[in-house]
């Protein structure tokens, strides 16, 4: 690794971990990881019929996700530009010896650490379910890391929403309604109720969706196509982003 790519990633790093020190300085980030646990703990062992099912799997636990980063993720992603440009710190930011490709991966990924955390804090739900059976690992794993990385795509368009406004509550609903409709798309009832437009372009709708994806990774299919695309809207969303905040900064 050459020194300019090494300079490259320490600065991102050093943006990232000043963003998640920011989350910790205040209650925001305990409030959100405890209404994270609690959300998640209650959907896996009520709604989820967690012990009904009598089954040794995390599948009860991981179909409500994308439903509970809908509402939860947008939380996280709404302030990390939003209130930089309403309190005017964008500009002081821009003055630092960073490129806005620095700045905005940065901010992203320490999101994206901050999700993972809220994360990885579920594991007495894996405890559980060794406790009570013998689960296939391989497949609670798959589930995990797909679940992070549908969280990441989330917090990919959330940070590109919170670029383009300075309101907060204006970014969270914004966020909201364009990851429903990445929820949405592929689900079979909404391609039948299309299903009278041409097939190309159902298809193409269709081919955006998020939780067909996430299905399978959850079940603990192995999907390549399922991480290609998770990491290419994510790269493509830090890309627009980056072009909004160099306009940002520009005017």
């Amino acid at each position: 690794m050459n020194a300019p790519t090494n300079g490259w990633l320490r600065c991102t790093a050093i943006v990232a971990k000043r963003e998640l020190s920011s989350y910790f300085a205040t209650p925001i980030a305990y409030v959100f990881l405890v209404v994270f646990l609690l959300l998640a703990g209650f959907l896996t062992f009520n709604l989820g019929g967690f012990f009904e099912r009598e089954q040794a799997n995390l599948y009860s636990f991981f179909t409500f996700h994308p439903w509970l980063y809908l509402f939860l993720v947008p939380a996280i992603s709404m302030r990390l530009w939003a209130e930089e440009r309403r309190n005017g710190t964008i500009e002081l930011l821009m003055t630092l010896p960073l490129t806005e490709g620095q700045t905005v991966v940065g901010k992203f990924v320490a999101a994206w650490i901050f999700a993972g955390i809220a994360l990885a804090l579920t594991f007495p739900i894996w405890l559980s379910v060794e406790y009570l059976g013998d689960p296939d690992r391989g497949a609670i794993v798959s589930g995990y890391v797909g679940s992070w990385l549908m969280g990441g795509a989330f917090l990919a368009i959330g940070s590109l929403v919170s670029a383009c406004s300075k309101n907060q509550v204006v970014a969270f609903v914004l966020t909201a309604a364009i990851c429903f409709v990445f929820v949405l798309v592929d689900q079979p009832w909404f391609v039948d109720a299309i299903s009278w437009m041409p097939a190309i372009f159902v298809d193409l709708v269709r081919s955006f969706g998020f939780m067909t994806r996430f299905d399978g990774l959850q079940k603990g299919v192995v999907q390549f196509d399922a991480a290609l695309y998770f990491g290419s809207l994510v790269a493509l969303l830090l890309y627009v982003n980056t072009l909004v905040v160099t306009h940002v900064k520009a005017s």
